[in-house]
């Protein structure tokens, strides 16, 4: 898992060529104008979702803390504090049901080691190893959700 701030994108385009389309796509776009629903930026390669909707409470959350297996996660944080619950995938005993391909989703029951905050203009990148739990907030959130393939 990575945490920065958009202005230090530039240190973490060269971990994955898609990244760099990824950071672009957010310098060069009109975020708050951008319609909500999917968007494909470079084909089923990079894809992005932008959600603009209320957030959860923790336990709602964590009900669905998920990983993914065929997809990296970048989210970007437009307007709002978003807060995520995290756990290392090789940590997690509690798998809940099996693995959807469809979905590329995994979810746990196991808890989060550890909650953390994006203010706007910040973004964290997660791992097929990283299990989280987004949108706890008590406010309306606006993000990107990229989905870059691995």
């Amino acid at each position: 898992m990575i945490i920065d701030h958009i202005n230090n994108a530039s240190k973490y385009a060269n971990l994955n060529p898609l990244f760099k389309k990824a950071f672009e796509f957010i310098n060069s776009t009109d975020l708050d104008n951008l319609p909500i629903g999917h968007h494909e930026i470079s084909g089923k390669d990079l894809r992005v979702i932008v959600a603009d909707e209320d957030g959860v409470t923790e336990t709602m959350s964590i009900a669905e803390f998920e990983c993914h297996e065929q997809h990296i996660d970048i989210q970007f944080c437009i307007h709002g504090l978003e807060k995520f619950g995290w756990k290392p995938r090789n940590t997690c005993e509690l798998p809940r049901g099996e693995y959807n391909a469809e979905k590329d989703v995994l979810f746990f029951n196991d808890q989060p080691d550890m909650f953390f905050t994006l203010k706007e203009n910040q973004f964290v990148i997660l791992y097929p190893e990283d299990v989280h739990a987004p949108m706890i907030s008590d406010g309306r959130i606006r993000k990107l959700i990229f989905k870059v393939r691995i």
